[in-house]
């Protein structure tokens, strides 16, 4: 088996799985939506599913890769095989014009015709409904494989007409991993790969000083906390309210606030997870062993409560004084 293969069925097993089984039961259907975030492999997995397809040498539903028409995949030289995108903002009448007459052109290949629509939400109305129409009536044996990151965007008789492919979120391992082979630290690579499954958003915090900075906040938070209460609203006061003005960015706060909380429980049940702030091990450790199960569930039920509250539009520093307070009164007994 290849190694873009394995890394495939590493990152999306079921899809490939489901794949493999089609084309075992010689089911290939005329269309498909494969609906996925961005870095989930849609692209990858089309032009496997075209291989295993045409390929002259397939083994245990695995495409040889060596053979003339993998090969010419590979290369992008393959006849039976179209591609489009968006030309501009969206994806024109003409371009699905020269779809169709290209695919309904004689002296192509043998055997089945494929084609890839990328960001097929981007179709408009009266490309859309062209493609519409020969959907319904392809010529020959046609497999149309429509690519998407925005699913409820395709219009609903598009989607009626093609089977929905679901593709899962990317592994957090395999996110790290892309993180880390773009120079950001693991301990970084591990936070925003807890905030977005997103590649594109995780490199795009990793690499902003606003997000490192709350970061620093939130943990010198959790620092304080742990010393006493005069502490921790001089933290507030300082730091916290300066640095988090708007709504979202208090709400995105508060999250990384409930994540130290549930990186310390991790840490006290030695659960084997990866931790969201992994650069904090031994201070989660101290903390972990001065506190109890129950005293860790009511710190988190105390923010998950500010949260609400915040979105009730409750003065933002009476928010985060009660919310010292709660968060202190699981330490008073140690």
């Amino acid at each position: 088996m290849s190694g873009n293969t394995e890394k495939l069925i590493k990152l999306q097993p079921v899809v490939m799985k489901q794949l493999q089984t089609i084309f075992e039961k010689n089911r290939t259907g005329h269309a498909y939506i494969f609906d996925g975030a961005k870095g989930t492999g849609k692209k990858e997995v089309a032009l496997f599913f075209v291989k295993l397809c045409v390929c002259l040498n397939v083994s245990k539903n695995v495409p040889c890769e060596t053979c003339r028409n993998c090969k010419r995949i590979n290369s992008g030289n393959f006849p039976n095989l179209l591609q489009i995108e968006p030309d501009g903002q969206f994806i024109k009448i003409d371009q699905i014009r020269e779809l169709i007459s290209e695919m309904t052109r004689t002296g192509f290949e043998e055997g089945r015709k494929f084609y890839i629509i990328q960001h097929a939400d981007r179709l408009n109305n009266s490309s859309a409904n062209t493609l519409l129409k020969f959907l319904e009536e392809p010529e020959g044996e046609v497999t149309a494989l429509l690519l998407t990151e925005a699913y409820q965007s395709i219009l609903p008789t598009i989607q009626s007409r093609c089977q929905h492919v679901k593709f899962s979120d990317i592994p957090l391992d395999i996110l790290m991993d892309q993180l880390q082979a773009q120079g950001i630290s693991y301990s970084m690579a591990s936070t925003v790969s807890h905030v977005t499954n997103s590649l594109e958003t995780a490199i795009s915090l990793a690499n902003d000083e606003q997000f490192a900075h709350g970061r620093r906040t939130v943990l010198k938070l959790v620092e304080a906390i742990k010393k006493n209460i005069h502490e921790a609203l001089f933290i507030v006061y300082e730091d916290w309210l300066p640095s988090f003005k708007e709504k979202s960015e208090i709400e995105q706060a508060l999250d990384l606030l409930l994540f130290a909380y549930r990186d310390i429980v991790a840490v006290k049940a030695d659960l084997k997870s990866v931790l969201v702030y992994p650069d904090m091990l031994a201070s989660f450790r101290e903390i972990a062993l001065h506190s109890t199960y129950e005293q860790l569930s009511n710190q988190m039920q105390a923010i998950l409560h500010a949260r609400q509250n915040l979105q009730r539009n409750m003065n933002r520093t009476l928010m985060m004084e009660q919310l010292m307070l709660n968060l202190q009164e699981g330490y008073t007994f140690v």
